[in-house]
């Protein structure tokens, strides 16, 4: 196994590194095409971590990630499921990446708080003639009964 590395972004400033041995894989059959060898081979991957016990995140890091991803857990264990490739080794790799993905979208920032603004004094009229355009195009259209 190898380590799961986290580029340096926001929330995360200078990068994380989880190690294997923190990492619990399991393997099992996948389902899908792969004729003979789908049956025997051991392709799907369940890649787990458990947030509350990892020593890579700091306690902000740890507090964040449980809130953003609690209703990707388990308890405190995120489990990431690879199947999509034939070969393990592949999906080794493609659960890594998605567990990296995930932690790093999980323990950026929230954003800043959006100030609520008014529309201008222009927009509120370009609207309302827009919208009376429309309306006499409607009434263009329609037809006269006398």
């Amino acid at each position: 196994m190898f380590d799961v590395r986290i580029a340096p972004g926001p929330g995360v400033p200078d990068g994380l590194v989880i190690s294997a041995a923190e990492l619990t894989e399991r393997y099992s059959h996948a389902s899908g095409p792969g004729g003979q060898g789908v049956n025997t081979a051991d392709s799907r991957v369940q890649l787990s971590l458990d947030l509350a016990t990892t020593t890579a995140l700091s306690d902000v890091q740890r507090a964040r990630a449980l809130r953003n991803l609690a209703t990707r857990l388990d308890g405190t264990v995120l489990t990431i499921d690879a199947a999509q490739h034939r070969s393990q080794r592949r999906n080794r790799t493609e659960a890594r990446e998605r567990l990296a993905g995930l932690l790093r979208d999980a323990l950026a920032p929230p954003p800043p708080p959006r100030r609520a603004t008014r529309p201008s004094r222009a927009a509120v009229e370009r609207r309302l003639v827009s919208k009376h355009r429309r309306g006499q195009l409607k009434r263009s259209r329609q037809s006269t009964s006398d």
